[in-house]
């Protein structure tokens, strides 16, 4: 992390992951895509509150670990060229090149270094960044950009400094431990690649100033003890008081804090093992 001196109020206790993994600064041109805003409005009309604004970005197009290629051919081998910044997501991209010249973005995994080889194949080794099929990564293995769905891409553990455990094949399933507590068993076709997601000190950022939210998105936000009755369900009152309900409120009047919303009859409740905390 790097730390900075108190020259203005803003800056004590500032804290943000330092560049030292960084190797290349300016993003493959060939990789990139617009991203257009949307100022969190649908219709014209806000749908998620708060957002809006930003510094511009545009999109890198991550390969998400679709085999593919590798299925065919047997094995696919990429060298790291770059470890790259992503302003799209917490963890850090590496770029690769694969023995025909065609270059991708991956989730650079930690440890990852430039001039190393990643390995693409159902039975790769189990060096990080290596991607291969869940039935053939050895028990108490930790994986990321799991897939659901064989052939859909990663969709679980994806930011930074997240993992999960492989605990057992047995059948057509594997069970695996997820970041968030919860077991559930896994399509053993599906791919994950082995390792972590790079930058893992990025839950010890401290903003430190309202304007470095804005640049990312982020309006501000307004209490809702601050507003009138009329305004929120914890509004009103003389001076400062208490929300005076027996839960917090969005509002519009429904629980904000606590209340489960997974569907009771989702088809996925049959895989899941151990419901996270």
């Amino acid at each position: 992390m790097k730390t900075y001196r108190p020259t203005t109020p803003s800056r004590r206790g500032m804290t943000r992951p330092d560049f030292s993994m960084i190797t290349k600064k300016k993003p493959e041109k060939g990789l990139l895509a617009a991203l257009h805003k949307t100022g969190a409005r649908n219709k014209g009309k806000i749908s998620v509150r708060h957002r809006g604004g930003g510094a511009k970005r545009m999109y890198r197009i991550i390969e998400f670990g679709d085999l593919g290629t590798a299925e065919k051919e047997g094995e696919v081998t990429a060298k790291v060229l770059a470890i790259e910044y992503d302003p799209n997501r917490s963890g850090r991209i590496a770029l690769l090149e694969h023995g025909d010249g065609k270059k991708a973005y991956i989730i650079a995994p930690q440890g990852l270094e430039v001039g190393s080889e990643i390995v693409f194949s159902e039975k790769a080794g189990t060096q990080p960044g290596n991607r291969m099929k869940l039935k053939n990564i050895p028990t108490g293995t930790f994986v990321y950009n799991i897939e659901l769905t064989p052939g859909n891409g990663g969709k679980l553990a994806r930011s930074a400094g997240a993992s999960s455990k492989v605990l057992a094949t047995e059948g057509k399933y594997t069970t695996v431990s997820l970041p968030s507590g919860e077991v559930r068993k896994i399509l053993c076709e599906c791919t994950a690649t082995i390792g972590a997601v790079s930058n893992p000190q990025h839950g010890y950022e401290v903003i430190g100033k309202a304007g470095r939210m804005r640049h990312k998105g982020r309006r501000p936000h307004v209490r809702g003890s601050a507003m009138n009755p009329v305004d929120h369900p914890h509004g009103g009152g003389e001076g400062r008081t208490g929300i005076g309900l027996k839960y917090p409120k969005t509002p519009w009047g429904k629980i904000a804090y606590g209340v489960r919303t997974r569907k009771k009859k989702k088809y996925s409740n049959k895989l899941i093992l151990k419901r996270r905390k």
